[in-house]
Formats: C-alpha cells, structure tokens, sequence
C-alpha cells in the first residue's frame, strides 16, 4: 500500500483514482492563479481608464481548473455568491477610489 501511495502523480493508478485533477501539479495551480490575477489586473485598469460612456469590458473568466464545473454547465452562480459579488457591475469610479 506504501508503493501505490507514493507513486508519481502521473501514474496511472493516480490518473484512475483522481482522473484529470492528477495531471496537474502545484506548479500548475499556482501558474492557473498566476494567469487569473493577472487576466483581473488588466481587467481593472481596463475599466478605470476607459471612459464611463464607453461599453465597458467583460469580467475575464479564469482558467478552467480540473475537477470544477462551468457555470454554463449547471446555471447557477455559486462561485460569484461564495466571493461576495451582489451581481451589481463595478463602476471606475468605485474603483479608482479603491485603488486610490
């Protein structure tokens, strides 16, 4: 049991056990944040210096993680509830005053 359990993450044993989720690695996660953050912080100063009258644009949608559903998959909104988003669009105003 010790040698199944410490076998390397792209083995097959864990591939079976863990299906898409053991192809990635800590690395791959941490880069999947790396990606997100950074997509949000173009996102934002985006949006700070484009012009109120202006179509403002999309929130970025993050990189699609092993193992997590998409919200067009099941309807609902959980992930933006769980984060504390009321639904209501980000002026630039509110965030330029955030961000000083």
């Amino acid at each position: 049991m010790v040698l199944i359990k410490n076998l390397p993450q792209d083995a097959a044993v864990q591939r079976r056990l863990h299906g898409e989720a053991a192809a990635w690695s800590l690395g791959d996660h941490l880069l999947a944040a790396v990606v997100d953050h950074l997509a949000v912080g173009n996102w934002m100063f985006q949006v700070v210096n484009s012009d109120e009258d202006s179509d403002q644009p999309d929130h970025p949608k993050p990189v699609p993680r092993p193992g997590a559903k998409d919200e067009e998959d099941d309807g609902s909104d959980e992930d933006s509830a769980a984060e504390g988003d009321s639904g209501e669009a980000v002026s630039p105003a509110s965030l330029a005053r955030f961000f000083g």
